[in-house]
């Protein structure tokens, strides 16, 4: 007679292990450890902001510092002699280098760490664009402690300036001017030199960006990169106009109305900035400008889409319907994801902007805003009495609205009807003497 394991003992015998490299326990975080849980994976953290984790899963976070990519990978392959893993993901810009080098140190797939890095680096990877042809705007990089005024005779207007590594549009300020240009300069200088800032430690928080204005309408392309090969998961527009001074991303709405031609240039594009950067492994969002002269790279990323705005996809594998998360979790497991293709319907986000600075204290017309045909969820992240900080020195939305429908024209209307139902409360913080 054959002794019987105990179905819950084989469960845990089989259960395989997740590391998330992480910042913070934030939405994106959560959306991960939920796809985590579907596929039945053990989750462990890796974070460099320890005093953050709440741990609402009970499972301590490993500590790393984020900003020493070969200290915290030594760390993470130490963890792992005593903790095996079966895959380890990194959210976030900052956790990717630390992910590159220790996955390559244990044997599992993943970018090159100096591809990694030169994505975190505007500068950097503007000169490996550059040096494989692709289109990307003239760029110089400048000390913060140079004095502008000394060489702004030498800007060609219209010009953008921004800081080497902060994402999601921040310290993005466009200068039509010399004045505007040496405005622009040192409101970017204080951004880089406040606390918030500093406390992450990057060098590149020392320099800043100037680059020529590429007129255009402005795409954003998430995919999969499968030993080099993109799979490209959406193609975003974004409807409202981003020409400056500030440019905060509001509508990602998709698939593209852009004839399949052109949308070829935009992803044939995006596969040579991915060889250029030297990127083979894992997840990629890029951004693009395209206009008369051709499809120009602004960005790409090996990361995902940020926030909660991967919520706005769904894909389908046969039968099985798969979030981004799960999708990104799968292939980290070294599963197949050739197959998996988005939805048929169309879908979008809008990430609800900041109007101005003040303390948040509400809002009204939310029922009536998820009433509005298309609406499928709208997700208010700003909590009461949380200072509002708007672009260029903000780092947050309000919240999401997400819309899907027959079409993208749809999408689109919904996301601007919904939004204009909804009516913030922001109160004015009086200046203290």
């Amino acid at each position: 007679m054959h002794s019987e394991i105990p179905q819950q003992r084989l469960q845990e015998t089989e259960q395989k292990r997740l590391l998330l490299l992480c910042t913070t326990t934030g939405y994106q975080t959560r959306a991960f450890v939920e796809a985590a849980e579907k596929l039945g994976l053990k989750v462990a953290f890796g974070s460099d902001r320890c005093h953050k984790l709440d741990d609402p899963w009970q499972d301590g976070a490993l500590a790393l510092r984020f900003e020493n990519p070969s200290e915290s990978a030594r760390s993470v392959v130490d963890y792992a002699r005593s903790h095996p893993m079966d895959a380890l993901v990194a959210l976030g810009d900052r956790a990717t280098p630390t992910a590159a080098l220790a996955c390559r140190q244990l044997g599992l797939a993943t970018n090159s760490p100096e591809a990694v890095e030169a994505c975190r680096d505007k500068y950097q990877a503007r000169r490996r664009l550059e040096s494989a042809g692709l289109k990307v705007p003239s760029f110089r990089r400048f000390s913060i402690d140079e004095n502008p005024g000394a060489f702004v005779s030498e800007i060609e207007f219209p010009c953008v300036l921004k800081p080497l590594a902060l994402s999601g549009s921040r310290g993005v300020i466009r200068a039509n001017s010399p004045q505007e240009f040496v405005e622009a300069f040192e409101r970017i200088k204080s951004l880089l030199l406040s606390r918030g800032v500093q406390v992450l430690r990057e060098e590149t928080s020392r320099f800043l960006q100037v680059e020529t204005y590429i007129a255009g309408r402005e795409y954003a392309l998430e995919g999969m990169l499968m030993e080099g090969r993109l799979k490209v998961l959406a193609l975003f527009e974004k409807p409202d106009p981003l020409e400056g001074p500030y440019f905060e991303e509001t509508l990602y709405v998709t698939p593209s109305r852009l004839p399949s031609e052109t949308q070829q240039r935009i992803i044939q594009g995006v596969q040579r900035a991915s060889e250029g950067l030297g990127l083979s492994h894992g997840p990629l969002h890029a951004e693009v400008r395209l206009n008369g002269e051709g499809v120009w790279i602004l960005e790409v990323a090996a990361r995902s889409i940020g926030g909660l705005c991967a919520r706005s996809l769904r894909f389908e594998q046969g039968l099985r319907g798969l979030s981004l998360e799960e999708l990104i979790l799968r292939q980290a497991l070294g599963e197949d994801i050739s197959e998996v293709h988005r939805e048929r319907a169309a879908s979008g986000v809008m990430m609800i902007p900041i109007p101005r600075e003040g303390l948040y204290e509400g809002v009204e017309g939310e029922e009536e805003a998820r009433r509005t045909p298309g609406v499928e969820e709208i997700r208010i992240t700003a909590k009461p009495q949380q200072m509002l900080v708007p672009l260029p020195e903000g780092a947050s939305y309000l919240g999401f609205i997400f819309a899907r429908a027959d079409t993208p024209a749809e999408v689109e209307e919904s996301l601007h009807r919904a939004h204009k139902m909804l009516r913030f409360r922001i109160s004015t913080v009086l200046p203290v003497v």
